[in-house]
This record gives C-alpha cells, structure tokens and sequence, in this order.
C-alpha cells in the first residue's frame, strides 16, 4: 500500500510538472536549409528579417546541437537586423518565476566573412505580435564558432502571450554586419521554487 502510494505521489507531481511547461512550436528550428526562409512555427518580427535556415546557405558548415538544422539571424551596414517570434500557447503570468535554456553560436564563414561579426542576443516578451515590453535576456557578444547552452531565467511584469528572438549589436542606428545562431530552444517552465511557494 505504501508503495502505491508513493507511486501514485510521484505520477501526480510528474505530471503537474509536465502541466506546468510551455512548448515552443519547433523550438530547435527544424526545416529544409534555404536562405530568407522563417522557420515553421515562427513569424517575423521586424522589416526585412529574412533569417536562414542552416547550415549549408551562405556558407555555415556548423552542425545543428539539436535535430537536423537551426536558424541564423543577421544584422546589416544599414542598421537592419532581424528578429523573429511566435505566440506561446500558454502566457506567461505576471510575478511567477520561469527559466528555459537555448544554444547559441556563431559562425565566421557566414556569407563568406560579409557577414562574420559576432552578436548578442536579446529575448523579449510581451502581450502582442513582435511586442517588445520586457527584455529577459540580454547574452555577451558570441565569437566561438560552437554552441553554448545558456539559461535564461525570469520573472514577467505583466501577462504576457509571446516572445521574440532578436539580432542585436547596439543601442540606435549603426553599421555593422553580424550573425547569431540559434537552436534547442527548451520548454518553459515554472521554476521549482515558485512552484514550492
């Protein structure tokens, strides 16, 4: 008897686990390798945001971290970058402690070397299409041409229904030709902390 017991704690809290996650909608980018081509399940967020679905385009050899590709984002001489997103399927609730993590990377044949500065990456979320009413992750500038994991944890002001991936090198207008690599985005979930409270 005790043991059911045990079992049966251990598949609820299992399951509230599982409940408690968000599922991002290709979340490591997979899709057929062609330049200026948005992902599946994602939306682009700015004028001109064309990213790449790689490798193989342009010249990016690195292999995926996760299934069979990932995608590129760039930022351009004339101040354009790109940026993309999609509609959680559940919100983001304001107060409560959420992380995931992603890989990030950086290729230096991209475009040839046209397009070989490295970037950082900027997450936001918010209530809207392409909104950018909170930034939750800022990452350094990416220069190692690898992946590297990185957790992003964080705390919502307001209920918020989507979230955007961006290209970024520096406040305003500038000139500068960059790419950033994104793949494996994990589930969102509750932190464990919160969920104790």
């Amino acid at each position: 008897m005790r043991k059911l017991l045990i079992l049966l704690i251990t598949i609820l809290f299992n399951f509230q686990y599982v409940q408690g996650q968000i599922f991002l909608n290709n979340s490591s980018f997979e899709g057929i390798p062609m330049d200026a081509s948005v992902p599946v399940g994602w939306f682009p967020c700015t004028d001109r945001t064309t990213p790449d679905i790689l490798p193989g385009p342009w010249g990016v050899i690195l292999e995926a971290s996760e299934g069979e590709t990932f995608v590129g984002l760039i930022t351009r001489e004339d101040g354009s970058y790109e940026s993309i997103g999609q509609r959680l399927k559940s919100p983001l609730m304001p107060n409560e402690c959420y992380l995931f993590s992603l890989d990030i990377g950086h290729s230096n044949s991209y475009a040839g070397r046209r397009y070989a500065n490295p970037l950082k990456l900027r997450i936001y979320i918010g209530p809207s299409r392409a909104s950018k009413d909170q930034l939750i992750y800022e990452s350094d500038f990416i220069e190692e041409e690898d992946w590297t994991k990185v957790a992003v944890k964080f705390t919502p002001k307001s209920k918020a229904y989507f979230i955007r991936l961006e290209a970024f090198y520096a406040e305003g207008p500038f000139s500068y030709r960059g790419n950033i690599l994104i793949d494996n985005i994990s589930s969102i979930r509750r932190c464990i902390r919160a969920s104790l409270e």
